[in-house]
This record gives structure tokens, C-alpha cells and sequence, in this order.
């Protein structure tokens, strides 16, 4: 493809497959995270039934991001993974448990508590280990001729734990902000005040991972601080501040489907920091895009596959939530 870099459409690929997979198993783990909260019975089959018909197809995105990293990056591929595996393990058993909670709930009523709290900590495990490992990353990958140097715990820092705290705190706010729109009666009301609690934790968890970001490194600090850029990058916090304000608003109007949307902007405002933070580098300060990318003739060669089967998810996907757009009550959709 004469004058097409295909490097960058890769990275914009899996950049759209990332965001795609955050925000939507952001708010089912969220729900996960949250479960214990809600009172046994119809509150908690509210909760379940919103997400039982999209939550598996939600997981579709973690595949697609995974393994068009390793096919389109493989160099950042065998850097991240032997730096991240403590976590990569702790993530997908997370994702794992979770998942056989949510099927055995249902189907082992004796056990239904036990299965309750799987489904919480399994949320929690997963959500926490992914929010660790953006960390971990973020902080930098100590690499030798493309390849990982580190040890096996080099991504354990104060830093990364609090990466990993505040992606607890987004999911959770984006879980119950779900919740307002989906639920009805006590269970949307207890989501509606749970809302607003999370508001404030994530705000403090934005600030307190934006202050710590550009002490991580210079380049960082240049990156967000220095002038002109300054200009421009200063808009990301101004507009996370707007976006709050309207959230909050949104919340004591009693809306039901703004509070979601808000809480969806502020993660594409957060994904757009991080961006600002890491690109053009895949490893941050140590591989470029374009270092570690696949050949080319590799890249276009499944572009080609990309280009059906993208669309045919993203159609899929706004089909289900189409036909699953209404309030979900203790026996489902209605």
C-alpha cells in the first residue's frame, strides 16, 4: 500500500481495540466490583440480567488488542509480556473466575453467595492487575537489545498500585453509571448514590496519577509542561473538569443515560492523556512503533482480515445493545 504507513493504522488498530475493551468490560467489571453492595435478591438480578447478554462479546476487544499487539508489534509483544506476567496471569484467572460465577449463580442457588462474592473478587483481581499493569508500563521496561532485562517483580511500585486503585475507581463509577440507566426502583437509586461518591474518587485518582506521571520522567514532564505544548495539553485537565461538572449536574437532575456518556468521555479524555503521554513509543522511552513493528508485507497481509472482521464486531456489537437497550428487571429485559 504505496504511501500508507501502515505502522501507525496498526497502532491506531489496537489504540480503537483497547479503548473499545476498557470501556466496555469496564462497566461489567464494574458491576463485579460493586456487587457486594447491593442488596441479595431482585437488586442484585438487576444488576446481573443488564449485563448477561453483551458481557461475553464485551471480552471480544481484549482478544482482538492481545493478539494484534503480538501480530502487528511482536518486539513489544515479547517486551510486555515477560515484564507483565505475575499480572497477565492474574487478570485472565480473574477474568476466568468471574466468568464461572456468573454462569454457576444462576444455575447453583445453594451456593449462590459464594458464587456472589467469586464474582466480585474475580472482578476486582482482573481490574486491579490490568490497572497495575498500565503502571508498570507507564513507569518503563528496562530493555536490552529488544528484549526484556527486568526481574520478575520490577512492575511492584507505589506507582503502579496507584494506577491499579484508580482503574477500580473509573470502573466502578462507569459500572454504577450503567446501572442508573438500566436499573429501575432501589437498585438504580442505590447506583444513582454510589455514583456520586465514585465521581469524587476518580477525580482524586485522575489528579493524583496526573501529578505523578510527569516525576516518573523528563520526557514526561516535557511532554505535559513545556511550552508551546503546554498549550494544548492543558486542555485535557480543563476538559476533564467540564465533563465532571456535567456528570455531577447530571447526577442530581435525576438523568439516566447522561451520567454513562459522561463517565465514557472522561476515559476517552484519560486514554487521550495517555497517549499524550507514550506515542510514538510502544515501550515508553525504549520502542518506538516503528522499531517494534511487524514487516510490512505482514501488516498489510492482515489488514486485509482486519477490514472484514472489525466491522462485522462492531456491527455485532451495536446490534446486541440495540435489541438490549430497555430497563432490565430481577427476570430481565423489559
Amino acid at each position: 500500500m504505496a504511501g500508507v504507513d501502515l505502522t501507525l493504522v496498526w497502532a491506531g488498530i489496537i489504540a480503537f481495540a483497547v479503548f473499545a475493551y476498557v470501556v466496555m468490560d469496564g462497566f461489567d467489571l464494574g458491576i463485579g466490583i460493586l456487587f457486594p453492595s447491593f442488596a441479595v435478591g431482585q437488586e442484585r438480578d438487576q444488576a446481573m440480567n443488564s449485563i448477561a447478554p453483551v458481557w461475553d462479546g464485551n471480552e471480544t476487544w481484549l482478544v482482538m488488542g492481545g493478539g494484534g499487539l503480538m501480530a502487528a508489534f511482536p518486539v513489544a509483544y515479547a517486551i510486555i509480556l515477560p515484564a507483565t506476567y505475575p499480572l497477565v496471569i492474574a487478570m485472565l484467572l480473574g477474568l476466568v473466575f468471574r466468568g464461572v460465577a456468573f454462569e454457576f449463580r444462576w444455575r447453583d442457588g445453594r451456593h449462590r453467595a459464594f458464587w456472589d462474592w467469586a464474582f466480585c473478587l474475580g472482578s476486582i483481581m482482573a481490574t486491579f492487575a490490568q490497572g497495575v499493569m498500565l503502571g508498570a508500563i507507564l513507569q518503563g521496561i528496562h530493555v536490552q537489545r529488544q528484549a526484556y532485562a527486568g526481574g520478575w517483580l520490577d512492575w511492584l511500585s507505589p506507582f503502579s498500585l496507584v494506577t491499579g486503585v484508580a482503574l477500580l475507581a473509573g470502573y466502578a463509577l462507569l459500572g454504577s453509571t450503567w446501572l442508573i440507566g438500566k436499573t429501575e426502583g432501589s437498585a438504580q437509586a442505590h447506583a444513582r448514590r454510589l455514583a456520586s461518591w465514585l465521581l469524587l474518587a476518580v477525580l482524586f485518582a485522575i489528579a493524583a496519577v496526573s501529578v505523578a506521571t510527569p516525576l516518573l520522567s523528563l520526557e514526561y514532564a516535557r511532554r505535559w509542561l513545556a511550552m508551546p505544548t503546554v498549550l494544548l495539553t492543558a486542555q485535557v485537565p480543563l476538559l476533564t473538569l467540564i465533563v465532571a461538572f456535567v456528570l455531577f449536574r447530571s447526577l442530581r437532575a435525576g438523568r439516566e443515560r447522561v451520567p454513562f456518556l459522561m463517565a465514557l468521555a472522561l476515559f476517552l479524555l484519560g486514554f487521550t492523556g495517555l497517549l499524550i503521554s507514550v506515542f510514538p513509543y510502544v515501550v515508553p522511552g525504549a520502542v518506538s512503533i516503528w522499531e517494534a513493528a511487524a514487516p510490512p508485507e505482514s501488516q498489510e497481509f492482515m489488514l486485509v482480515g482486519t477490514a472484514i472482521i472489525v466491522p462485522v464486531i462492531i456491527a455485532y456489537t451495536g446490534w446486541s445493545y440495540w435489541i438490549f437497550r430497555g430497563k432490565v428487571g430481577s427476570e430481565g429485559y423489559h
